[in-house]
């Protein structure tokens, strides 16, 4: 009975120590499967290594161009002046081509008649010399840009334009040429080599800055009076009387400049057909 007792026992042992072996093997199994150790103790661990952002280097700007003087359209040499003021394309230096006139521009940029004088150069295919003022320039440097971008000749015609300039002081006579130079080749890259004083009134003072400044002195021989608008008829008949080696004065600024377009858009052509060539300076 006992000995009974003893194999049971022991055989219960046994059942239970192999019920515990298989459980065993169960487990090892099951961690054979997984990736050892807890993934989120891994992360918590060893942290994810940031990426390395390098900041972004700072644009070069870009350089800006140095003004340059623009040379006359029919030399690459500095002109010079055979007389002061010059009236004529004649009194210059280099002279232009035979049969050449010249079309000048005064008192813009203004922003209604100024588009409206390109519009119509480029139209008739004619490069003219622009003398603007440089509170306006100041005022308009997208229009100023564009005269220049044009390929128009772009000249000094004073900052303020005083009428009174023949009688004002040196100094004031100085920033008025100065400022107005500084202004257009800063504003449109050109150096101004031209200068026209208001009314076309010239003293001893003027004539020494403008050469100071190395422009040259630049006045006209037909004068339509188109800044009075004494009708289109009148302004036309007047560009009409321009001949080889003019240098003709029109407006852009300064006024209702609708006469001196219309009658403008009617005379250049007919100067074309007598064989003249509109020359900028």
């Amino acid at each position: 009975m006992a000995s009974e007792l003893a194999s049971r026992l022991t055989s219960r042992r046994e059942a239970l120590w192999l019920m515990g072996a298989a459980a065993g093997l169960t487990a090892l199994a099951a961690d054979g499967v997984r990736p050892s150790g807890d993934s989120r103790a891994s992360a918590a661990a060893t942290p994810r290594a940031r990426p390395v952002i390098h900041p972004s280097p700072s644009p070069t700007p870009t350089p800006t161009p140095t003004p340059t003087p623009r040379p006359a359209a029919w030399t690459p040499a500095k002109l010079t002046a055979l007389e002061t003021p010059v009236r004529e394309l004649s009194q210059l230096s280099p002279a232009p081509p035979p049969k050449s006139i010249a079309l000048t521009i005064d008192d813009g940029p203004n922003p209604t008649w100024t588009p409206r004088m390109l519009d119509l150069l480029a139209e008739e295919e004619v490069h003219a010399t622009f003398f603007i003022i440089g509170e306006q320039v100041k005022e308009f440097p997208k229009l100023t840009r564009r005269i220049a971008d044009a390929g128009h000749q772009i000249c000094n015609h004073t900052e303020t334009h005083p009428i009174t300039i023949a009688g004002l002081s040196e100094k004031r006579v100085r920033k008025e040429i100065v400022d107005a130079h500084d202004r257009i080749a800063d504003i449109t890259g050109v150096v101004p080599q031209f200068f026209r004083s208001p009314g076309g009134i010239w003293s001893d003072t003027v004539l020494e800055l403008t050469a100071e400044q190395g422009m040259l002195p630049i006045d006209w021989a037909v004068d339509p009076r188109d800044w009075a608008t004494p009708g289109v008829g009148r302004i036309r008949r007047s560009l009409l009387e321009g001949k080889e080696g003019d240098i003709i004065l029109c407006h852009d600024g300064g006024g209702d400049r609708s006469q001196t377009i219309k009658a403008l858009k009617g005379a250049i052509p007919k100067l074309k057909k007598r064989g003249l060539s509109f020359v900028a300076l």
